[in-house]
């Protein structure tokens, strides 16, 4: 793949994927958020203030998650090449949501509508930084010997994430983006019809979730599985989102009123 752009070591294709997929996220959000009726400079400041914590929480989770690693490497939690890697998506989710919370409280945004403006924006913004992953070879998946398996070639790569050279592995990148993209697709048409607030990002919240679950079958983990059972730590967390989006999806509750037709005097 190409972890460089332009052969240039400081330049990480990872990185500026992850920014374009920050700006398009950004634009969705702001574009359903105006149709919607929101204040779009607020629904812009809400997504920035979401993309630090992401960062900041997707870190913390790596932490989390490897602990034994970073205690018996403490140097490790200040180097470079923690301070490269992406950290895990669903820690910068959970600390996203955390702020969100906090900012629409203070600014008095209606919080279901604001989030079912960005969860088309998440599911866009995650696909596009995936394919940084891919190019980067991180997050890469287990041994596969399908037609469809990638091998990755290039020493860079080797060096920046630790994906092996040489060996065809499941695509796990691919997989994820290709979903996300796919589930961006429904969320913005299903955003432009009759909905109740909240049903967009409960969709969501079940739609990622099973996705990540399968997916992290094929992926390829250096940390043992929590409780001892087969199941990871994403693969938990995306147990909880789902019976949280279908338990908020299922209730009744009634559409929207519709506005009633002008009338029009002669």
């Amino acid at each position: 793949m190409y972890p460089e752009l332009f052969h240039l070591s400081f330049l990480h294709t990872y990185g500026v994927l992850v920014a374009i997929g920050f700006l398009a996220g950004l634009w969705i959000a702001s574009r359903l958020g105006a149709q919607a009726g929101l204040d779009v400079d607020a629904v812009t400041n809400l997504g920035i203030y979401c993309a630090l914590s992401a960062i900041a929480g997707a870190k913390v989770m790596m932490f989390l998650v490897d602990v034994p690693y970073y205690i018996a490497h403490p140097g490790e939690i200040f180097s470079f090449s923690t301070l490269q890697a992406g950290g895990i998506f669903y820690g910068g989710l959970i600390a996203a949501l955390g702020v969100s919370w906090w900012y629409i409280r203070k600014t008095r945004l209606p919080g279901l509508k604001t989030a079912d403006a960005f969860a088309p924006a998440i599911a866009l913004g995650h696909g596009i930084g995936r394919l940084g992953c891919f190019s980067a070879g991180c997050c890469w998946g287990v041994l596969c010997n399908r037609p469809w398996a990638v091998v990755f070639h290039n020493p860079a790569a080797n060096q920046l994430v630790g994906v092996p050279l040489g060996v065809p592995l499941h695509p796990t990148q691919l997989y994820e983006a290709f979903s996300e993209f796919a589930i961006f697709g429904f969320l913005y048409w299903r955003s432009g019809k009759a909905h109740r607030p909240g049903a967009i990002i409960s969709q969501y919240l079940i739609l990622y979730p099973v996705v990540r679950f399968i997916v992290e079958f094929f992926r390829y983990h250096d940390q043992a599985n929590p409780f001892g059972g087969p199941l990871d730590t994403s693969q938990w967390i995306s147990l909880v989102l789902v019976s949280l989006g279908a338990w908020y999806f299922l209730r009744k509750q009634p559409l929207p009123a519709k506005p009633a037709p002008a009338r029009h005097r002669a």
